[in-house]
């Protein structure tokens, strides 16, 4: 039995070819991730600065990712007299 097991050939090149496509995902779904992070914070920043006037310098975005879900903190500092802006 060992000397058939020796004689087959293992195919080391398709599992390596697996890992690196594994690997390869990953990473794009981490830049991906990070995009989409970048435009829902545009697109929110741009739907609340219609109705109050805000520094988007003193806006906190944080995705925290758990076991089944993933989390996006979005904190956003309100001038102290919160300043609505006039509808157009």
């Amino acid at each position: 039995m060992n000397l058939l097991s020796f004689l087959k050939v293992r195919q080391t090149a398709p599992q390596a070819r697996e890992r690196l496509q594994l690997i390869i995902a990953h990473e794009r779904a981490e830049v991906g991730r990070s995009q989409l992070v970048d435009l829902l914070r545009e697109e929110i920043l741009a739907v609340i600065a219609k109705h109050i006037a805000i520094d988007r310098d003193k806006v906190q975005i944080r995705v925290e990712q758990g076991q089944e879900v993933s989390t996006l903190d979005l904190d956003i500092e309100l001038p102290g007299s919160f300043h609505q802006k006039k509808a157009a």
